[in-house]
């Protein structure tokens, strides 16, 4: 069986969904944490959890950069939207998606550049501690990285209800085409 990489007008390529449930899995445990800590305090299960958060969000950035390029590169060829108001909707929420992936973890980047401390997600270094904070840099990312997160995490909720809507109630092949 051949593998179909590419997107079609029908399907999203193997490319495109182990990108979508790739980062689905991730971000799925990234909230998982943060809901753990907020509900739970610093317990053994939220360190677990939130031990890699850094890390992870590191990796989603990687992800997101990676998931827009690729986006880019098959945009002629991916599934389209109804010609109607809720495709519109669709548009607007997948655009929504795209912009807050890509902003909360730059959040927590800008954040962390801005703190003086070194990081090395996974235990790769890309920057060494700096003498230096920079006050408007964690400022930005204490303001907006977790605040837009759980805004994120609504809008994800909400694809995922509207995915479902699609399986169940409309019967329309909007579920195969990412699954």
């Amino acid at each position: 069986m051949k593998a179909n990489w590419l997107d079609s007008p029908g399907k999203y390529g193997l490319v495109s969904r182990l990108l979508h449930w790739g980062m689905a899995a991730i971000f799925a445990w990234q909230f998982l944490g943060m809901i753990f800590k907020v509900t739970l305090g610093k317990t053994p299960l939220t360190g677990f959890f939130t031990s890699s958060h850094a890390s992870l969000g590191a990796l989603l950035f990687l992800l997101v950069a990676l998931r827009l390029v690729w986006a880019l590169y098959n945009a002629r060829r991916r599934p389209g939207y109804e010609a109607s108001c809720s495709g519109l909707m669709a548009r607007l929420g997948h655009v929504a998606l795209y912009v807050l992936m890509f902003a909360v973890p730059s959040l927590a980047l800008l954040r962390s550049y801005g703190s003086g401390r070194a990081f090395s997600p996974f235990g790769i270094p890309l920057w060494s501690a700096g003498e230096d904070k920079v006050e408007w840099m964690t400022a930005a990312g204490n303001a907006a990285h977790g605040l837009l997160g759980w805004v994120l995490l609504a809008i994800i909720v909400g694809h995922l209800g509207m995915a479902i809507w699609h399986r169940v109630a409309k019967r329309d092949d909007v579920w195969q085409r990412m699954a």
